[in-house]
């Protein structure tokens, strides 16, 4: 039987670039069958690619590179004996380790491209066509000195005249692998650190789509305060019987999201979105909750919240949340949401300006519980403690009149103060 190629899946629609992780093991480890061999990482998930068959491994691209759909990156031989007492703790050194060396030391000597581009991806040469840069003087900092797409975009967005105290040529703007360099702190004590890496695919995409929130919606952010008193209290009442006939805790962001969902309903228009000349109207709210990971932030989507009880959502959130931190969503998971909500308070944040998720027009920020003097709503004129929360609504004037944003805060508001109006639906 002939060697079966390792290709590079389709993480799903709209993505054809991929960045290769580290390798599991390198040339010469017997796998097994649907083992993980790698991870590849898009702008948007993270996923595994398994051994097709059990074989014999060869890897022919390393840690780093940037591939496409389709392209092979190694072949696994099942007509190959396995080696006697194979064990995969004493199989070859991985390929991502020499990868690394291999991009340390590259960055160390700063090894220039060949003239011509001719130790650039296929990639970067097409990007650096595009783009108008010479790939001849352009310093790689892929595996063995190669250009990459990114040393391409770093190179377009330097300034052809740049001053003589600028971006150092031999020093990279972007890198493969951390590089720390050392230098003395002026006075004579311990040596100081730098470090260089490069930015992961997510984290690249994550920062173009709110540098595009800003530059295409007129994004403003109105604000309220909410009393979490009667949320509170009712959760101290039912949690336990909450968690034990449905399996999962009452959390916060039930009813923020029932808040927030029937909030929608009422102002249908903060829960469309611009499309060219056109508006996109939806009658289904499907709510992104933005989680933060060890990559990044991504928005998982909560998918029909409308229809969803208390305990639905707050198992949906769970989920997506658990397999979000484990690199384990899916694109179906990641696309579709009609509106945002961002908790910024189990962070510790006090009050933020929360940025739209594009094409969305609105996003809910919470933030921390704190309490604070304010009137007593049962008694007015006297001054009580009671817990507070700060909420932010970002939306695009473009689409949502700023009557129309301050009535929506405050059927939101008005419905986390008196929740028994969400089990009403009122």
């Amino acid at each position: 039987m002939s060697p079966i190629e390792i290709t590079i899946p389709s993480p799903g629609e709209s993505i054809t670039e991929v960045v290769l992780g580290p390798w599991r093991h390198g040339s010469g480890a017997w796998v097994e069958k649907d083992e993980s061999l790698v991870e590849i990482e898009s702008d948007k998930v993270t996923l595994d690619i398994p051994a097709p068959e059990a074989g014999l491994l060869t890897v022919t691209a390393q840690e780093g590179d940037e591939l496409r759909v389709g392209d092979v990156i190694g072949t696994i031989d099942p007509a190959a004996s396995r080696p006697a007492g194979a064990d995969r703790a004493n199989a070859a050194p991985s390929a991502s380790a020499s990868a690394v060396e291999v991009a340390t030391a590259t960055t160390a000597a700063a090894v220039p491209a060949a003239p011509g581009g001719g130790r650039a991806t296929p990639l970067a040469r097409k990007v650096a066509a595009d783009r108008g840069v010479d790939l001849a003087r352009l310093p790689g900092t892929g595996p063995s000195g190669r250009v990459t797409r990114s040393d391409v975009l770093a190179a377009a967005a330097v300034p052809a005249a740049a001053p003589a105290g600028g971006t150092r040529p031999d020093v990279p703007a972007v890198r493969t692998a951390p590089v720390v360099v050392a230098t003395p702190d002026g006075t004579g004590g311990a040596m100081r650190g730098t470090r260089r890496e490069k930015m992961s695919r997510l984290r690249q995409r994550v920062a173009e789509r709110l540098v595009q929130a800003q530059h295409t919606a007129a994004m403003l952010t109105t604000f309220n305060e909410v009393d979490m008193t009667e949320i509170m209290r009712l959760r101290s009442i039912h949690k336990d019987a909450f968690q034990e006939l449905h399996g999962v805790s009452l959390g916060f962001m039930s009813f923020f999201v029932k808040a927030c969902v029937s909030a929608l309903q009422t102002y249908t228009g903060i829960n469309a979105f611009i499309d060219g000349d056109e508006i996109e109207s939806h009658d289904f709210c499907d709510i992104s909750i933005a989680v933060g990971t060890p990559k990044g932030l991504v928005v998982p989507v909560v998918r029909n919240a409308e229809r969803l009880s208390f305990a639905g959502i707050e198992s949906a959130i769970r989920d997506l949340a658990t397999r979000a931190r484990e690199g384990r969503l899916t694109m179906d998971d990641m696309t579709g949401g009609t509106f945002t909500i961002s908790n910024g308070g189990v962070y510790g944040s006090l009050l933020s300006t929360p940025i739209l998720n594009p094409p969305q027009s609105g996003i809910l920020g919470m933030h921390k519980i704190m309490k604070r003097a304010v009137e007593d709503p049962r008694n007015p004129g006297q001054i009580v403690l009671r817990p507070m929360m700060y909420l932010a609504l970002s939306y695009d004037h473009r689409i949502v009149d700023g009557e129309q944003a301050v009535r929506f805060l405050v059927h939101v508001k008005e419905r986390l103060e008196n929740p028994e109006r969400l089990l009403l639906g009122m």
